[in-house]
């Protein structure tokens, strides 16, 4: 347990919402400070180094990683199990999202994240600001790229003071190459457009997204009471997948129609780099051969990663995502999330965990895929 941890005092019974999530917090600022603190003794330009990773792991989101792990553990642990001795489990979990979304947005030279400026462009513009040799993108890339390995290394450090037995290290070791494996696959999709397909999109989702935002973070969490209650591994495998992939469906479409005043995210990133999501994928299955040319991206038009020429112009972007439309896409692609969250709901209803832990499973299925951001 972390020593002077801010939130020290949040209910034994299950914590609401927001007192779980300033619990995560104040174990993160706790634990933040403390290792900022080390290296900024080494040298200054580290403490900045350190303080901006702080930054980016506070800068919003929704936590939902460590809320589900907390249910995934109060399933079993039940409603009068003290939280304080894993807190630094649940926490280590977004210190794990920041590095895969920093390392994400340098692999899709993405501007903005939750409404701010990327890591690579905030070390780019400090580079700028600062009157430094060198090109800044570059500077900022690699920057980026060490914050992500940071907060990899911090998550370790903090997963270790949990009070945990040996298999919620197996869980969370095992997440982490899904993760990585997934992303990988991602990458290769964009290189491979013409190769991909529905089946194999919906693959990437279940690894790159379903593993480590649902299924993994659940499991772990049931690791986390030290029994081996196989019903429950399953149940939480089952409706962490499904959950997962709604999860990323969702995403899609908010990546193509979403507002992004409120996703915090440019819109139409995907279709402007011809990433193969399952809404792309199933929109080419579904559209008559005219339309199914438009969508094809041409090597011609895509965007050059060197200099960040070529690519589609606005006009075109809102063709392709009219086209996308009409394949019917959309529609089919909100009946797959539907299917998902039902399956996943079933596959709590026979697992024996605590009641309170199945409502809220229950609750966060509907609501991380029917949400705007």
């Amino acid at each position: 347990m972390l020593e002077g941890n801010l939130h020290r005092g949040i209910p034994r019974q299950g914590a609401s919402p927001h007192a779980l999530i300033d619990a995560i917090q104040g174990t993160l600022a706790d634990f933040l400070a403390t290792q900022i603190a080390s290296l900024d003794s080494i040298d200054p330009a580290l403490g900045r180094f350190a303080r901006t990773a702080r930054e980016l792991v506070h800068a919003g989101g929704k936590r939902l990683r460590p809320v589900f792990a907390y249910w995934g553990w109060r399933g079993i642990a039940g409603p009068a199990a003290p939280v304080e001795p894993v807190l630094p489990a649940f926490a280590a979990l977004e210190l794990m999202h920041t590095f895969a979304l920093v390392h994400d947005d340098v692999m899709d030279d993405s501007d903005t994240r939750r409404g701010r400026p990327t890591a690579h462009r905030i070390f780019a513009g400090q580079h700028e600001d600062d009157g430094s040799v060198g090109d800044s993108g570059r500077f900022g890339s690699a920057a980026a790229i060490l914050i992500g390995d940071l907060c990899l290394v911090w998550a370790d450090q903090l997963l270790a003071r949990a009070d945990a037995p040996p298999s919620v290290r197996a869980c969370y070791d095992r997440m982490r190459v899904e993760a990585i494996a997934g992303q990988y696959l991602d990458v290769l999709g964009e290189s491979q457009p013409g190769a991909w397909s529905v089946d194999r999109a919906l693959l990437v989702a279940r690894h790159k997204t379903a593993s480590y935002t649902v299924q993994r973070p659940l499991q772990l969490g049931l690791a986390l009471t030290g029994t081996a209650e196989t019903d429950t591994h399953q149940a939480y495998g089952k409706y962490g997948l499904a959950v997962g992939e709604a999860f990323q469906l969702r995403d899609d479409l908010l990546g193509v129609y979403g507002d992004p005043t409120v996703t915090g995210k440019p819109t139409s990133d995907d279709l402007r780099t011809g990433k193969p999501t399952t809404l792309l994928m199933l929109a080419r299955k579904l559209a008559t051969p005219a339309q199914r040319a438009e969508l094809t991206l041409d090597p011609a038009g895509a965007v050059n990663p060197a200099d960040g020429s070529g690519g589609f112009t606005n006009a075109q972007i809102e063709r392709r995502a009219h086209i996308i439309t009409e394949t019917g896409a959309p529609a089919r692609l909100e009946g797959m999330i539907q299917e998902r969250v039902a399956d996943g709901v079933a596959a709590l209803a026979q697992a024996p965990i605590h009641e309170e832990a199945r409502a809220a499973l229950i609750e966060l299925a509907v609501r991380v895929t029917h949400r705007p951001a």
